[in-house]
């Protein structure tokens, strides 16, 4: 499924948060955004989710507005993993998990149960079906609502920062994981490095606006870093992926 992000602008107590978005996704590429804090990435990823309406502009898949699309089909269509995510009650881990299920209503519980242990075993949590959510550490939590969102069996995946509290094993695994599914992915991260190794194509944000756009061996020079992000970056290759990754120090004091 296809994700057009038409000259979205978007406004909160009447300032500008994001303005003149355009950005699409093609089907079964894996998308990053990337900025400093306050760049207007999440602020763009909660439109997707519908949390806010664009006071300008379209987001469309596969062509239908999605602000226009039914509850249900808008959820049976794309899943989110916002960046903080919150509980009141205790449910256990397969309960969490199954939520996800809740847009297809209709299905057998027995179909449902597969789907929801393949997603727990795919992430890793299987093992955690039936601990009280509340009571896990951060990095489990978030495999349990990347399980979720593949419980949900969309076609595209909204991702906010999705390897917080994941330790360096996690966070290769859960990228690896995303990208082999063979959705469509439009991911906030702020790891400029595991950008680079897992996206097709990244967006940088600064400021509201999209100040550069393409694969990350193209958009991950040293003149834009130490503009958008205030650092000096020497880019090396990866020996064995061959991926642009970044060592990075702080730009020498201005004279």
């Amino acid at each position: 499924m296809r994700l057009d992000i038409e000259d979205v602008t978007i406004e909160a107590a009447g300032i500008r948060l994001v303005e003149h978005i355009g950005l699409t996704v093609g089907s079964g590429t894996f998308a990053g955004l990337v900025g400093p804090n306050g760049s207007g990435k999440s602020t763009l990823l909660r439109s997707l989710y519908r949390a806010l309406r664009p006071a300008g502009g379209v987001i469309r898949l596969d062509g239908d507005d999605l602000h226009a699309m039914d509850a249900r089909a808008a959820a049976r269509a794309l899943a989110a993993l916002p960046q903080e995510s919150s509980a009141e009650f205790d449910f256990t881990v397969a309960e969490v998990v199954a939520m996800g299920r809740l847009p297809h209503r209709g299905r057998t519980a027995a179909s449902d149960r597969e789907i929801c242990a393949r997603a727990m075993a795919r992430t890793g949590v299987a093992h955690l079906a039936d601990r009280g959510f509340l009571g896990l550490s951060g990095g489990e939590k978030q495999r349990v609502l990347i399980a979720r969102a593949l419980a949900q069996q969309p076609e595209i995946l909204v991702l906010d920062e999705p390897t917080n509290h994941l330790d360096i094993a996690h966070q290769l695994d859960v990228l690896s994981l995303v990208r082999d599914s063979g959705l469509t992915v439009l991911a906030a991260l702020h790891d400029l490095n595991l950008a680079a190794a897992h996206c097709d194509v990244l967006y940088v944000l600064d400021g509201g606006r999209i100040v550069a756009s393409g694969p990350p061996e193209d958009v991950l020079r040293p003149p834009l870093l130490a503009e958008v992000f205030g650092v000096r970056a020497h880019p090396v290759r990866h020996p064995e992926t061959d991926a642009v990754q970044l060592l990075f120090d702080l730009l020498p004091p201005a004279t």
